[in-house]
């Protein structure tokens, strides 16, 4: 049976999330010293974005609350979720924000992972009409759009590592922010997805690495989903994954093994396992006959493999329950 997302388990999410997106230390920095007036922490930083370890896990830990209060307003946690929004999702620490866009070096800052984050919170914020957090988050949304404006038209080649450098990631959560705001990056969006993966043939499924949470297989044919439309991608994904009747590469539809989950390289296994479990969910909705049904029974193993270990080791802790999220929301929250 596909597992939903209850209130319950919403809840939880959101307790975890309370306890980490303003939790300074420990903290893994993203950050390039100019000199000993650089040395600073990590609130002195960023003001709003300074817990959750590390920037971008505490975007999207933001992300992950305003999403549940959206889902779930009758929670008595959406008020503590709208309190804390109320709070740091201002004009005067968005500022902050994009002050440290303007330091020198930050040319790669947190590129492109930490920017397809910021411009998915920057949606799910406008989603929430009784508040101005998208109004306040939109200048820090426009700066990592135009840094993918940028950006794109460089990068050659596109990084296929299961990481946060994963170009079809970055590429997935950027679009669903530009076909709202602004078109020519969606186009620039779609351009470059076809240049980078159009003509991708028999993948072989060499995954997952050690440190992986992203199927670099599965996330590049998501991508391909939200940019061709229904029959080129169907046709695209027959020469992608021939073997997908079959169930090959087995690779794909076996969830990783996690054998340590204080290590946190090693964690980043369990959001391999959710997020291959969001992107089956997500191409099972484009498939037919027994492609879906195959795409569907690998999206509820993976999901069964990780779900239960969303907390328990700060590692996790700190970011898995987003990429929970994902998955029990495939097909509503890119």
């Amino acid at each position: 049976m596909t597992q939903k997302l209850t209130p319950e388990m919403a809840a939880h999410f959101a307790a975890l999330a309370l306890g980490h997106v303003r939790r300074e230390y420990p903290h893994k920095l993203d950050h390039v010293m100019d000199g000993p007036e650089d040395v600073l922490g990590p609130r002195a930083l960023h003001p709003i974005f300074y817990g959750s370890f590390d920037w971008h896990s505490c975007v999207h830990g933001y992300w992950m609350l305003l999403t549940i209060r959206r889902l779930f307003p009758k929670l008595p946690v959406a008020t503590e979720i709208r309190a804390l929004a109320d709070e740091m999702l201002v004009p005067h620490k968005v500022a902050g924000e994009i002050a440290y866009l303007d330091r020198a070096y930050t040319g790669g800052f947190e590129r492109p992972y930490g920017w397809a984050w910021l411009l998915a919170l920057h949606v799910e914020a406008s989603r929430h009409e009784d508040a101005e957090w998208a109004e306040a988050l939109e200048p820090l949304a426009r700066a990592f759009a135009d840094r993918f404006h940028g950006f794109l038209p460089r990068l050659t080649y596109p990084i296929r590592t299961g990481t946060h450098f994963n170009t079809a990631f970055a590429l997935v959560l950027a679009l669903g922010w530009a076909e709202r705001n602004d078109g020519a990056l969606a186009d620039l969006i779609r351009s470059r997805a076809a240049d980078y993966y159009g003509s991708d043939k028999a993948c072989p499924g060499w995954e997952p690495g050690g440190d992986d949470f992203l199927s670099s297989a599965l996330i590049e044919a998501l991508a391909m989903k939200r940019v061709l439309p229904g029959d080129a991608f169907a046709r695209w994904f027959a020469a992608f994954l021939p073997g997908l009747g079959s169930a090959e590469p087995k690779s794909l539809f076996t969830p990783a093994s996690v054998s340590d989950r204080s290590d946190a390289k090693i964690a980043h296994l369990d959001g391999f396992n959710l997020s291959r479990a969001w992107c089956w969910r997500e191409v099972a909705d484009a498939l037919d006959g027994p492609g879906a049904a195959l795409a569907r029974e690998a999206a509820d193993v993976h999901l069964a493999a990780s779900l239960l270990h969303v907390a328990g080791d700060y590692m996790g802790e700190h970011w898995l329950a987003s990429f929970a999220l994902l998955a029990l929301t495939a097909g509503e929250s890119g």
